[in-house]
């Protein structure tokens, strides 16, 4: 995940009952190590659909990370860009397109399949009780996507992605029980000022912490650390730089065999640091 968290005079603006509350417990997994397909397992079919789901569950991960956005008549869809440009046959904005015109879209495969650009609900529902969800919040509503979390029974089966500051007090305020996550914004550099944020912004998850002073920070307040290992040569050498950091989870382009290579190597509790 590249998104900032921007908290521009969060430090000292924060309402002090948001500062009063804990963060959310995360989902129940069955692994300690926590295993996160980026965009959905899309090695062999497009990224962010209902196969990209089914294809998380299959790879034995757990999580899906998907984006989220809002069509012009207030639908909820999937899609990581702001346009339709990249993994569509259509052009246009997201946002400018409703959910019929996006509905009409193929999204590019390599197998040659036909797939759309499926629902918010569609996820969900290809989700429930199978695999947990890692939401990247791009564009939506908190309230509506609230609401359609729980009327398919997945509001303990997710974790939010928050890109914008301003996406902190509505979720905090809708949805206490959800767990947030975000990056820690470039003016936080050390382990002092991250335990200050942290005791103002209450995050269940960090996505760039890599220092080990600041690790130490982390693991003291029962914040997760999930790292990226998304590069051109994702393999071993990623996910062992990642490992030997003692976090707690790895999000990957290559979910089904970083899972084989944690369960060969008898790493799916990862590697603890006392």
């Amino acid at each position: 995940m590249k998104g900032i968290f921007l908290f521009a005079g969060a430090l000292i603006f924060i309402h002090t009952a948001a500062a009063q509350q804990h963060a959310a417990q995360l989902p129940v997994t069955k692994n300690k190590f926590v295993v996160i397909a980026h965009r959905g397992n899309h090695v062999n079919v497009p990224e962010n659909t209902v196969a990209a789901v089914e294809a998380t569950i299959q790879a034995g991960a757990d999580y899906a990370e998907l984006d989220l956005r809002t069509t012009r008549d207030g639908k909820l869809v999937l899609m990581h860009d702001a346009t339709v440009n990249r993994t569509t046959n259509g052009k246009g904005k997201v946002s400018d397109l409703t959910l019929e015109e996006i509905r009409k879209l193929v999204v590019s495969s390599k197998d040659g399949k036909t797939y759309q650009v499926p629902t918010f609900e569609e996820a969900l529902n290809a989700a429930r009780g199978k695999v947990n969800i890692y939401l990247d919040f791009k564009e939506a509503d908190v309230t509506t996507t609230v609401q359609q979390l729980k009327a398919a029974g997945m509001e303990k089966q997710v974790v939010v992605y928050l890109n914008k500051e301003t996406q902190y007090a509505p979720w905090q305020k809708t949805a206490p029980a959800i767990p947030l996550m975000s990056s820690v914004p470039d003016e936080v550099k050390t382990p002092e000022q991250l335990q200050l944020l942290l005791g103002k912004i209450h995050l269940s998850i960090l996505d760039n912490v890599t220092d080990s002073a600041m690790l130490t920070i982390a693991r003291k307040l029962h914040v997760a650390i999930w790292l990226d290992a998304q590069t051109p040569t994702e393999g071993p050498a990623e996910w062992d730089a990642v490992l030997r950091k003692g976090v707690q989870g790895i999000q990957s382009d290559h979910p089904e065999a970083l899972v084989n290579y944690l369960n060969k190597n008898h790493l799916r509790d990862g590697i603890i640091f006392r």
